[in-house]
């Protein structure tokens, strides 16, 4: 019997976010799959399950991107793959803010501000909160609402709103946002030689 691996999935796969993704893992302790970055995602689903059961430890950090196409794109085929693979366990999902053209949406549980402050409404691609509560605009968000996932946690657009979540500077709001699913899931205890024993949410 295969062991389930922890995974975090994200929705977003561009340059931008690849280096914010790339720089949290090795903050966390954890994986991050770099083969799954794209815009659009460039991998299919049973190839991302076969790289994330080759991944060292967990948790795995995933990327996924539809690149703006209507309805469920290839990012979105791979993340229902991903998510509802038996060897899988996700810890929760990102979402990430985007203008989209097409009024795409997906309900949030709770969404991260370009501050690093916890808000109940959705936010922007520059993290600033907007008028709804629980729910995000993005284009590869289409088919979230269909998952039985733990937590899914809304932020603005990775490695980017305006320089705030800079990998440069640790891409503070992404690792928040990490650090959150870590802690609600009960996984933090466990991340092999971290610092996060109890990670801080909120400033």
């Amino acid at each position: 019997m295969s062991t389930r691996r922890s995974v975090i999935l994200i929705t977003d796969g561009d340059e931008y976010a690849n280096k914010a993704v790339q720089q949290v893992a090795k903050e966390i302790g954890g994986r991050c799959i770099s083969a799954s970055k794209g815009n659009p995602t460039k991998v299919t689903g049973p190839e991302l399950v076969q790289l994330i059961k080759k991944a060292r430890h967990d948790p795995v950090l995933v990327m996924f991107d539809d690149s703006g196409i209507v309805g469920e794109g290839a990012g979105e085929s791979a993340l229902k793959y991903v998510a509802n693979h038996q060897d899988i366990e996700v810890l929760g999902i990102i979402a990430v803010a985007a203008k989209s053209r097409h009024e795409e949406w997906a309900r949030v549980d709770v969404s991260i501000d370009c501050e690093g402050e916890l808000t109940s409404y959705g936010v922007d691609k520059l993290g600033i909160p907007e008028m709804e509560i629980g729910r995000i605009n993005g284009d590869t968000v289409y088919c979230l609402d269909e998952l039985d996932v733990p937590l899914i946690v809304g932020i603005g657009d990775i490695g980017k709103m305006a320089r705030r979540d800079d990998y440069k500077i640790g891409s503070p709001v992404t690792k928040k946002a990490v650090e959150l699913i870590l802690e609600r899931s009960g996984f933090h205890g466990n991340i092999r030689g971290s610092k996060m024993a109890n990670p801080p949410i909120g400033n």
